[in-house]
């Protein structure tokens, strides 16, 4: 049998979304494993109250921000229960760590990472933080990884690319009959839905545009919490279509919500990685909209498994969706092939697989 590792996952993000998922399910997943797993996050955070319900001890560290206070308290972390592997996901995270364990002497190796394509600056500390400070770097999709090594000069050496994997088992097709009565949603409209944060860069307010070019008899379903919530809603009232709109909020089972739909739209225009909720709609197979943001380009081929418009263009975004609206059969070819494209490419144990080679290959622990 393998050795058994432990690892500190850090996490100083106070939000919730794909990245924080990615965190607890690869943690759960190692755990599951049997490998030791603790995580590190502020006491305010989400992912803090979330922990206990995917079975991952959570430590509360006061890590939200750079502050000495939060330095000293990882330092005696790391020294009173030395993990194999240092394992962060945000900056600040990472600089407290990588800190922590400059004073510490480099005692444990640290794993950086990165869950979205906001860009790294290239100045002196970020090159130090990332080719000094880190052992490795995990990004969430090739597109990010080529960003690094070609805009900041990263060797390829020193960078992984690990999809984040998700269950094919949970995210599939189910009755949609059955979702939509479960859920109060009506049978007689094409719904078109999006499971995201409400924040600027995903681009919901795009989405709202577009259906409002589309006759009555279609529906939309927003999936999500977050800071823009209020601004959407008066957008939707703005534009009267409160009666074909529905604002479901944080769902912590998104899966009978995406087998509700007949069409998922993921407009985003701004830092992505590979989003979890596109490969989960994808799984369900639904036939999708999006953009070429980030990495999606890996999962959303043009014609192949999903639309790709514009980022910023209800129009086009519009005249996409109404193609799908319009045309059964390229519904059906669409969701087939995304479901077989990202159950061959995204699997979860395909993930765990990945980062515990990483783990093995910078801790010693073959």
């Amino acid at each position: 049998m393998s050795s058994r590792l432990s690892i500190l996952h850090t996490e100083a993000s106070l939000g919730w979304g794909g990245q924080e998922m990615r965190v607890l399910s690869e943690a759960k997943g190692f755990i599951d494993r049997g490998h030791k797993v603790a995580l590190a996050c502020p006491p305010e955070s989400r992912i803090y109250k979330e922990a206990p319900e995917w079975g991952v001890p959570a430590l509360a560290v006061p890590i939200a921000k750079k502050r000495l206070q939060g330095l000293k308290v990882v330092v005696e972390l790391l020294k009173s229960a030395p993990p194999d592997v240092v394992s962060t996901h945000s900056s600040t995270d990472t600089w407290l760590a990588a800190v922590a364990l400059l004073v510490l002497g480099w005692p444990r190796p640290l794993v950086r990472t990165r869950h979205n394509s906001a860009p790294v600056a290239k100045n002196f500390l970020s090159r130090w933080l990332y080719l000094r400070g880190t052992t490795r770097i995990v990004t969430t999709g090739e597109a990010l990884k080529s960003e690094l090594i070609r805009r900041n000069g990263y060797p390829e050496a020193r960078l992984d690319s690990v999809p984040t994997g998700i269950d094919a088992n949970r995210f599939r097709p189910g009755d949609q009959g059955a979702a939509r009565t479960a859920l109060g949603l009506p049978a007689d409209k094409v719904l078109v839905g999006i499971v995201a944060r409400l924040h600027r860069w995903k681009g919901q307010r795009f989405l709202i545009e577009a259906i409002e070019r589309l006759p009555e008899s279609a529906g939309l379903v927003i999936v999500g919490e977050g800071p823009l919530r209020g601004a959407l809603e008066a957008e939707v009232d703005r534009r009267r279509l409160r009666h074909r709109t529905w604002f479901a909020g944080y769902q912590r089972d998104v899966v009978p919500w995406l087998q509700a739909l007949d069409i998922f739209a993921l407009p985003s225009h701004g830092d992505e990685g590979v989003p979890q909720a596109l490969v989960q709609a994808m799984l369900t197979g639904l036939p999708c909209v999006t953009t070429h943001v980030g990495s999606i380009a890996e999962i959303a081929m043009h014609e192949k498994t999903a639309l790709i418009v514009p980022s910023r263009d209800a129009a086009a975004l519009c005249a996409s969706i109404r193609r799908l609206v319009d045309d059964q059969a390229l519904r059906d070819r669409l969701g087939q092939a995304a479901r077989t494209h990202c159950s061959e490419k995204y699997s979860f144990e395909a993930m765990l697989d990945r980062m515990e080679m990483i783990y093995r290959q910078v801790s010693g622990k073959r």
